[in-house]
């Protein structure tokens, strides 16, 4: 199938499609005219890039899971340590939203959003960086 229809069978644009061709994710057969041929082995890995990018591995954590999937004698807990790393990851991203967020709704409690000009958000953003000129 061509590009187009890998794009509309695996629910990725044809220009992520073409990136991950590009960055040896993927590997299509050509045809004779050049077009890309994709084949149902194609589409098995680009939903399953896919899917991996939409549970937050990278690329290149994307590369290594292929590589295991591919390892018929892989070990599980080698992927499991993949995930396992993925989600301390995630943990700690989380905890510094947390954080951010408990900044800013002190900050925005501080504030008495009327009329006065004296504002403690923009005091904390002027405190914590550089001078402007």
């Amino acid at each position: 199938m061509n590009i187009g229809g890998a794009a509309t069978q695996s629910g990725l644009s044809t220009k992520t499609i073409r990136y991950y061709e590009d960055i040896g994710l993927v590997i299509p057969a050509r045809l004779e005219n050049g077009y890309r041929d994709y084949e149902v082995s194609d589409l098995h890995t680009l939903r399953f890039v896919q899917r991996a990018r939409s549970l937050g591995f990278s690329v290149e954590e994307c590369r290594n899971l292929l590589a295991l999937y591919g390892d018929e004698e892989r070990a599980s807990a080698d992927v499991r340590a993949l995930a396992s790393q993925k989600m301390a990851d995630i943990d700690r991203k989380i905890s510094d939203l947390e954080s951010l967020r408990q900044t800013l709704a002190n900050l925005v409690n501080a504030c008495h959003g009327d009329d006065r000009p004296d504002c403690p958000i923009l005091d904390d953003l002027a405190l914590n960086s550089p001078r402007l000129k």
